[in-house]
């Protein structure tokens, strides 16, 4: 099966904090030789650095980083990256990390900061299964 993956899940430091969200289930999936597993990260591929200070996505649907600096562009332009990047590979399935603004699935942060979510797509989720791809939240493995 070919997957496409948060980067992040697979032990990658490229979260904003510079960390990663390694997830066993993940590892597992990676692990089996029948996988061919492609490994993205849209806001690096956006041209975000790591680090880089958290970003959420406002109610009018741009992005905007904690000290107000706007990055839709570099949020839109990674989920374009990704998307390109399904098209040619054809992935069977893509997991996303869950409540990221560019991976969430299921839900994301509000825009606030504050630690709320909502049940909404983050900007790449949204590209991928806009255009017919079959994404899940990592959770839900």
């Amino acid at each position: 099966m070919k997957i496409m993956i948060s980067a992040c899940l697979l032990g990658e430091n490229c979260k904003y904090n510079g960390g990663n969200n390694r997830n066993e289930k993940v590892m597992q999936l990676a692990a089996d030789s029948e996988n061919t597993i492609i490994p993205i990260c849209p806001e690096v591929l956006g041209g975000l650095p790591i680090p880089r200070t958290p970003s959420e996505i406002q109610p009018d649907g741009e992005v905007y980083m904690k000290d107000g600096k706007k990055v839709t562009r570099e949020f839109h332009e990674g989920a374009r990256k990704c998307l390109e990047m399904a098209q040619k590979e054809k992935p069977d399935l893509i997991v996303l990390q869950s409540q990221s603004p560019s991976c969430g699935v299921k839900e994301r942060y509000d825009g606030t900061f504050t630690g709320r979510k909502i049940p909404r797509h983050g900007v790449t989720a949204d590209l991928l299964i806009g255009n017919g791809f079959r994404v899940k939240d990592v959770e839900d493995l």
